[in-house]
Order: structure tokens, then C-alpha cells, then sequence
């Protein structure tokens, strides 16, 4: 994208050493990417104030680029942090439920960003941390701690959030397949400041889209050396971003 390069220079040589492997978006391409309103990623990431009332941060960016107006930035993790959030958010559970979630959770956890963990889950009503704990037979079963009533539960949750996800060891994400896997669209904040690629080429959905447009999909695929397929799935990417309307 235009602006992550634009940023990536005004950066510093050192603060761009710093993003390599953990991606940078804008709110504005976060958005777009996730269908959240940039105005709501930059109020859950700096805080806000309403009728008198101040509201803390979601959390804290795991990067910054030292701007004097404090400009918001996301890393990949951040990206997916607030995928998740939205979603809980979306079934009705409250903004302070989740801060709560993510206090606790993070205590938990003994580490930061614990949302887009593979270990969280919800029911629509109460966000779980999954805890596995190996029983006197040698067995893992799943136990969910519920983060507000402190209890150990035992449920089988499937959170569709988490299947377009590739995971680490240590259940943290490490690839997001906004379109699913059969969609070959990945973003991988290894790859290409973590932008959307197309999975076959490496090359991102936004040179193949353009290239497209102003080439026809033909000589696009013809110039970037990848199939006319790639180029069709990049235009069709790139076309459904420019049509979603952040609520």
C-alpha cells in the first residue's frame, strides 16, 4: 500500500528495522481490511473521553514510530487483537468486559496481545481462556476458565474467528487468511510488511489489482510472472476492500 511505504520512510532506517516480521497498517487500511470504523480502532487503541468520562485503552499498540502527534499505528498482532475484539463487542459483550478480559488474561497468560491467542474463546456471553492441563491418565482435556466468574468450566466452543488463522508454537498468530485458505490471500507480516499477497506469487493484491486495471488481467499476469488466476483474485480482493462501508 501507498501509505504503509510512505510511513515505513518517515520512519527512520532503525524504526523500519524494528517492523520487519511484525507488519504495519494504518487504521484506515485496518479498517478496511476488518470492516471497524478507524475512528473506533484509534478510541479502543489511545482511549477516550465521553460526557466526562474517561475510557482506557483496549490495550497498547505494540509498535510505534515515535510521531509527535502520537498517531496510532498497528502491528499484525494488533490487527488481529482487534478482530477479535470487534467480534466479542459484536455479540453484545461490553468494551469493559473485554479491557477486563484482556487484564485478566494477560495476567494469565504471562504475556501481552492474549485476544487473538488460539486460547481464547466465547459463547456469546462470556469470553473463556482455554487452559489445557494434563489429568492423572495422561490426558489434555479442555478446560475453559471463565474470566468473570473465575471458574473452571468444561465446554466445547468453536470460534469461527479463528479458523481463517494460522497459529504459532506458542498460539500466537502468525498468518491471516481474510478470504479463508481457499481464497489464497494471506497476510503474513513476514511477507511484504504484512499487506495482503496473493499466497501463489508473493506478489501484493494492490500491484496485481492495478496492474490489472490499467493492463487487463492478461499482460498483468504477462508482467509479474504469475498466473492470470492470481491477478483475477487480487482484483476481486482489492474490489470487495473499496466496497465495504466501516460502520
Amino acid at each position: 500500500m501507498q501509505t504503509r511505504d510512505h510511513e515505513c520512510l518517515m520512519a527512520g532506517e532503525e524504526a523500519v528495522g524494528e517492523l520487519i516480521g511484525k507488519g504495519l497498517y494504518t487504521p484506515a487500511e485496518a479498517g478496511k481490511l476488518l470492516h471497524v470504523s478507524p475512528l473506533k480502532i484509534i478510541r479502543w487503541l489511545r482511549g477516550h473521553s465521553q460526557n466526562g468520562k474517561v475510557y482506557d485503552p483496549l490495550w497498547h499498540p505494540s509498535i510505534s514510530l515515535g510521531d509527535e502527534d502520537e498517531r496510532v499505528f498497528l502491528a499484525f498482532r494488533d490487527l488481529m487483537e482487534v478482530r477479535v475484539a470487534d467480534a466479542f463487542i459484536q455479540l453484545g459483550i461490553s468494551s469493559f468486559k473485554v479491557r477486563a478480559a484482556i487484564a485478566l488474561a494477560t495476567k494469565v497468560l504471562g504475556r501481552d496481545y492474549p485476544l487473538s491467542s488460539d486460547r481464547f474463546r466465547t459463547d456469546g456471553r462470556e469470553i473463556f481462556l482455554r487452559i489445557i492441563e494434563t489429568d492423572k491418565d495422561g490426558r489434555e482435556p479442555e478446560k475453559l476458565l471463565n474470566l468473570f466468574k473465575k471458574q473452571f468450566e468444561f465446554k466445547n466452543i468453536i470460534d469461527p474467528i479463528l479458523k481463517s488463522v494460522d497459529f504459532g508454537e506458542w498460539g500466537e498468530p502468525v498468518r491471516w487468511w481474510p478470504e479463508g485458505k481457499p481464497g489464497q490471500i494471506v497476510l503474513d507480516p513476514q511477507r511484504s510488511f504484512g499487506q495482503p499477497i496473493d499466497a501463489v506469487s508473493s506478489v501484493p493484491t494492490q500491484v496485481l489489482s492495478a496492474a490489472g486495471t490499467h493492463l487487463g488481467i492478461k499482460q498483468a499476469a504477462l508482467a509479474y510472472d504469475v498466473p492470470e488466476t492470481s491477478v483475477k483474485r487480487a482484483l476481486a480482493f482489492e474490489d470487495s476492500l473499496n466496497h465495504r462501508v466501516a460502520a
